[in-house]
């Protein structure tokens, strides 16, 4: 069940702000395209298993990854394995790049007030699962752009600029546009926040921020799984179930480090400390 679907009215009222770019490709009635994009997913198999039965079900034209595919989970080897044999284009996260390029973490965290133990079983998850993926597996991460432009829809990680910052939750639609807006397209959709999201940005561009929200590690206090499904222009955010417990399970038997930190968000869907 979808967390939010928009009314014929609305979806058009999001199609007029987006351009006539949006219109074209996106609705028109011979070039009306069905694209999903699945982000997030740490690692959790278990749900994506079950976002790959929606998406077969759903059944779009294009299906696009928001990055951040292995990190934090024990089937990270089989997520981007499936990935790549699916072909799907996509953009590099935050822990991507945190397992292709270790100091982008010491970067990011030198510049942070959270406490050092959070860097520290970051550090110990990431080399662990460097240990899992191999250097095949890294190699192809290392290639992933920050930006996957689909014209009218941008795709990024977090911004444009960064696969790590976004602008804060309550940023005005100006601030908004002045991060997205150099994409240069009508559509931006993003993830990193694990918090789905439809944002019209009146008379500005982008016209449509979307946040696909987490497939595997959600923060909004739902477990569900969640991505975005773009349907002949009209976004919704689709929320799957997925049984959860059977992740724990797998998470406890994997001797991963940080599995019990895992697990919590897991049982909680909201952000905690290790």
């Amino acid at each position: 069940m979808p967390l939010r679907m928009l009314s014929a009215q609305e979806g058009a009222n999001l199609r007029r702000s987006a351009g006539e770019e949006f219109l074209v490709v996106l609705v028109g009635e011979e070039q009306g395209m069905r694209v999903a994009v699945v982000s997030d997913i740490h690692g959790n198999l278990t749900a994506f298993e079950a976002v790959l039965a929606d998406l077969r079900r759903a059944s779009p034209d294009l299906v696009l990854h928001g990055g951040d595919l292995a990190d934090g989970g024990w089937g990270g080897a089989e997520v981007i394995d499936s990935i790549r044999a699916l072909g799907w284009q996509g953009v590099m996260g935050n822990t991507d790049e945190m397992l292709t390029r270790p100091e982008s973490l010491e970067e990011f965290a030198a510049k942070s007030a959270a406490p050092a133990g959070l860097w520290t079983m970051l550090r110990q998850i990431a080399s662990a699962t460097r240990s899992v993926l191999g250097e095949e597996r890294l190699a192809w991460l290392r290639e992933l752009p920050l930006v996957r432009t689909c014209a009218p829809l941008a795709l990024v990680h977090a911004s444009p600029e960064s696969c790590w910052r976004v602008p804060a939750a309550e940023a005005t639609d100006a601030e908004l546009a002045d991060v997205y807006g150099p994409t240069g397209q009508s559509i931006v959709v993003y993830g990193h926040t694990h918090v789905p999201s439809i944002r019209s940005l009146d008379g500005r561009r982008p016209g449509l921020l979307i946040n696909t929200g987490s497939v595997g590690l959600s923060y909004d206090g739902d477990r569900r799984a969640s991505y975005l499904l773009l349907d002949d222009g009209v976004p919704s955010i689709r929320r799957i179930e997925y049984d959860v417990e059977k992740e724990l399970r797998a998470l406890a038997s994997s001797e991963l480090p940080g599995a019990a930190w895992t697990a919590r968000t897991l049982l909680s869907s909201s952000p905690q400390m290790p």
